[in-house]
């Protein structure tokens, strides 16, 4: 059967500087085994898949794939769906605030001038890293116990754990051990120096597939609610991430009353069909 497709970059106004998505409309009917193997042919980080939602105060419901599985909640499939949802003619209720239905429940996707951002979830899992913890990621990153300056739980859904180093510079020169990683979806934040177009620089390894994703707005979700709740960033910043990839991925987070809001630019790159 055809469906509509299109695959969109995230967080990058650049068409080949964010992080791609591909987004599979009226996917429903796809069993979920289609909704995996599609995700593993398209070799894409996430592929997403806009359905009918099933609680009535949401737009649309989306699933959200790895090649490996399922998420509950990501951030950059969350700004690609919802901006691929709008473009196909999607309408919120309240013509002002779109609802997405994902399986961590109902988020929040607003605009923001010439960009989308989505109100953070609640973080299921805070607090400090245990030394064990501690212990895997110095190895893992070539680390002195003493380079890490902060350090905590931001699992918002995927399994977030992230650390602080001294500086942006410190946190481009990584090469990870993958091996040593294990499990760990590890997010690494450095300040920028003085004069530098954004605040920080922030990294995401997932040690279960040994790879390094290009801009990720979960992770920067969890992230800002950290740093900004404990007084390391201000209420409002914005992240370069991707750097070490040759992206170039931007990411703006701000407070606003008691809330993080996540935002970035999503654009068109493919547009047309899938049989599926």
């Amino acid at each position: 059967m055809k469906r509509s497709f299109r695959q969109v970059n995230v967080f990058s106004a650049d068409p080949l500087g964010g992080n791609p998505l591909a987004v599979v409309h009226a996917a429903d009917g796809l069993t979920e085994q289609q909704m995996a193997a599609f995700a593993r042919w398209t070799n894409l980080s996430e592929s997403t898949y806009l359905l009918n939602p099933t609680d009535d105060a949401a737009d649309y419901r989306v699933r959200i794939f790895t090649p490996s599985g399922e998420l509950p909640f990501a951030g950059h499939p969350t700004l690609g769906s919802c901006h691929a949802w709008l473009a196909a003619g999607g309408s919120p209720r309240d013509g002002k605030v779109v609802i997405q239905q994902c399986e961590i429940g109902l988020v929040r996707i607003r605009r923001d001038s010439a960009r989308l951002e989505f109100a953070a979830p609640p973080l299921r899992r805070t607090g400090p890293l245990e030394p064990e913890v501690l212990a895997r990621i110095c190895k893992a990153l070539s680390l002195a116990p003493s380079d890490i300056r902060h350090h905590q739980w931001v699992d918002n859904g995927p399994g977030w754990c992230a650390v602080m180093l001294r500086s942006a510079s410190q946190v481009l020169s990584l090469r990870p051990e993958w091996p040593s990683l294990g499990d760990l979806k590890l997010g690494v934040v450095g300040p920028q120096s003085a004069g530098h177009e954004t605040d920080f620089e922030v990294r995401a390894f997932i040690g279960d597939g040994a790879y390094e994703d290009p801009v990720t707005g979960s992770l920067n979700a969890s992230l800002a609610q950290w740093l900004i709740g404990a007084g390391l960033a201000p209420s409002t910043y914005t992240v370069a991430q991707g750097t070490a990839m040759q992206r170039a991925g931007r990411v703006h987070l701000r407070k606003s009353d008691n809330e993080v809001w996540v935002g970035g630019e999503v654009v068109d790159c493919i547009k047309g069909e899938v049989h599926i």
